[in-house]
């Protein structure tokens, strides 16, 4: 196969692969007719579990779009390794925010588990 038709074939299967997913924004790929993003497969991905493994965690994601995912993430691996440090920072920051902004019924909270963990050490 020449080279030209290798790319041919390329640019078709990145375009196929790309039909699976939703490109919401930059910070927001879902895979097309699931509320999941394309991160919450990769976790799985990521730390070690199969395809099938996966298709159990989310019984209602078919196995080609899992595949599709991971082929996806295999194809552009240095963008998307890019997106899902992005989301680890925005879902850090958002966590950290929210630590400051308590409301006041997880204020309330938060002192009975101090007041709890204080009562065990003593």
């Amino acid at each position: 196969m020449s080279s030209k038709n290798e790319i041919k074939l390329r640019e078709k299967l990145i375009m196929q692969l790309e039909d699976y997913f939703l490109f919401i924004s930059e910070n927001d790929i879902r895979i097309k007719g699931h509320r999941l993003g394309i991160d919450n497969v990769l976790f799985y991905f990521l730390e070690g579990y199969s395809p099938e493994e996966i298709n159990a965690i989310y019984p209602d994601l078919s196995l080609e779009k899992i595949y599709a995912t991971i082929t996806y993430y295999l194809q552009n691996q240095q963008k998307i390794d890019a997106y899902l440090l992005r989301l680890q920072n925005w879902r850090e920051t958002r966590y950290q925010e929210s630590l400051k902004n308590l409301s006041p019924q997880r204020e309330k909270m938060r002192k009975i588990k101090q007041q709890r963990q204080d009562s065990i050490k003593v």
